[in-house]
């Protein structure tokens, strides 16, 4: 561990001084007017959230050029205690990305997971978390290019409720906005300036009356929803698109592949066309963000019976009972913070 790391994680403010923080709304939009007393990784050093800026020279601030993590920390009122969820992939994953745009900073990802824990104690959270960690280029100039730029290294966390719906069910329309192709701006990466592709997206589908989109690739077969990946059920078999269909390398979706097969659904990965949306037993998307959240209508055609089928609600259960620590199987998914 790097010595400037080791200073930060050594001090600790007393348990006693966090401050319980409620969530307001079941919505996502938690911000520092609701929670004043969050704290961040920033610089080196745990600063706290509202003191954590940026110039507006950054680069990343100008170009786009940074990659994120989204990670879910959930609360457990029966055993006190906040689990967070697949720290170690979520940090390797976000070293990969980075290095797509030429970016490393000299923490490894099981550093990034220690100070990720020891955020979450400072902040005291007693609910539902959201954990955002950046490695974002840090330089204050103009100029469009990834070589010779400084990168630095944050994490930060809000309280958190329901992205989309994961209950009854949300509407989605397939866009007229393309994802953008693995030789345009990688899938596979969280690159922030991509996010432009899925927030076109989103917005023109809920500004046209629904909850979601599904965007296509470029030849037309099913990718997955704004920022969640996509599944399908056909006939009791899970069907996904391949990561070659410009999908993130999603660890929920992963996570969810692995819990279908241990309850015997069996897995498949191919290409989805369009149609076959329609035609669908069940459709859902996943994601840390978006949880499980089953789609009941597309293109204002009824999937299904117009609600979470067998095969969604079984992997939803499973999932939302393992992230919450009350399955055995599924611990070692898990970090308890406190």
């Amino acid at each position: 561990m790097s010595r400037k790391l080791a200073r930060a994680l050594a001090v600790r403010p007393a348990h006693e001084e966090s401050e319980l923080l409620k969530q307001a709304s079941p919505t996502p939009a938690a911000g520092l007017e609701s929670a004043p007393h969050l704290w961040a990784f920033f610089r080196g050093g745990f600063v706290p959230l509202r003191d954590a800026n940026v110039s507006v020279m950054t680069h990343a601030l100008n170009y786009g050029t940074a990659v994120f993590e989204g990670i879910r920390a959930y609360w457990n009122a029966d055993e006190g205690q906040l689990y967070a969820i697949d720290l170690l992939p979520h940090f390797q994953r976000i070293i990969r990305s980075a290095r797509l745009l030429f970016m490393s900073v000299p923490y490894t990802a099981e550093q990034m997971a220690q100070a990720t824990i020891e955020l979450l104690r400072r902040d005291g959270l007693q609910e539902d978390a959201y954990v955002r960690p950046l490695i974002f280029k840090s330089s204050e100039l103009i100029g469009v290019r990834l070589h010779n730029l400084d990168a630095d290294f944050t994490i930060f966390a809000i309280p958190f409720g329901k992205y989309i719906d994961t209950e009854s069910g949300v509407r989605a329309q397939v866009s007229s906005w393309r994802r953008t192709d693995d030789n345009a701006i990688p899938a596979r990466a969280k690159i922030t300036g991509a996010y432009v592709n899925s927030a076109l997206a989103k917005s023109e589908a809920q500004l046209n009356g629904f909850d979601e989109a599904i965007v296509l690739t470029q030849d037309g077969h099913v990718s997955e929803g704004s920022a969640e990946n996509l599944f399908i059920v056909r006939d009791g078999i899970l069907i996904t698109p391949p990561v070659t269909d410009n999908v993130l390398e999603g660890i929920t979706r992963r996570r969810l592949m692995s819990v279908a097969n241990d309850l015997g659904v069996s897995v498949v990965e191919r290409s989805i066309d369009r149609t076959e949306l329609y035609s669908a037993d069940e459709v859902f998307l996943c994601g840390t963000g978006a949880q499980v959240s089953p789609v009941i209508e597309v293109d204002r055609r009824t999937i299904g019976e117009g609600r979470p089928g067998p095969v969604t609600s079984r992997l939803s259960r499973t999932y939302f009972d393992a992230v919450r620590g009350r399955l055995d199987t599924y611990r070692s998914w898990l970090t308890p913070v406190y």
